[in-house]
């Protein structure tokens, strides 16, 4: 695993990086290919706090955790990680039996219903609006008319679809597409 550790008004020593490259090699058993993670230490107020992000096969692990003593926020993070990367292996082995059921069905002609996955990801509703075009500080003003803590919206300046939200810090943030 290749890492990227940096900090945030926070002298990062290197037992820390060892201890913290220590800990997250341990995810490395999950993955075949090459991983990377990105931690970010820092402190806040009286805690210390680490964000980690994994990139991996394709799919992105992250995870956040404060405490008073940096080196249990690491353990606490490996956890989440770790939970994280056991559901989503699991959810993939679901859905290549399911797949393998449903081509053994269709071959046989059965009909095949799936209620378990239905109830898992079950959508209530679809909303449907009109997107024009305006500037990243007119969708926030938009968002925060509506109460929202997202809002969709074309930028006028690069005619894509963005997306702007309200970070838990209090600020805001605008996701792009790249293609």
């Amino acid at each position: 695993m290749k890492f990227k550790i940096i900090g945030r008004r926070y002298d990062l020593t290197d037992k820390i990086k060892d201890y913290v490259e220590k800990k997250l090699s341990k995810l490395d058993k999950f993955f075949k290919d090459e991983s990377e993670a990105r931690v970010v230490i820092g402190t806040i107020k009286d805690n210390d706090y680490i964000e980690a992000t994994i990139y991996a096969g394709g799919m992105m692990y992250r995870a956040e955790a404060s405490d008073r003593e940096i080196l249990a926020a690491v353990d606490k993070i490996v956890d989440v990680i770790e939970r994280q990367i056991r559901k989503n292996k699991t959810r993939l082995e679901k859905k290549i039996k399911r797949d393998a059921t449903v081509d053994n069905m269709l071959l046989s002609g059965t009909p095949y219903t799936d209620s378990e996955e239905a109830n898992e990801f079950e959508i209530v509703k679809t909303k449907r609006f009109t997107v024009k075009p305006m500037s990243s500080e007119e969708a926030v003003l938009q968002m925060n008319l509506l109460g929202h803590n997202f809002f969709v919206f074309k930028n006028q300046d690069t005619n894509e679809m963005n997306i702007v939200y309200k970070r838990k810090d209090g600020k805001y943030a605008i996701i792009e597409s790249i293609e």
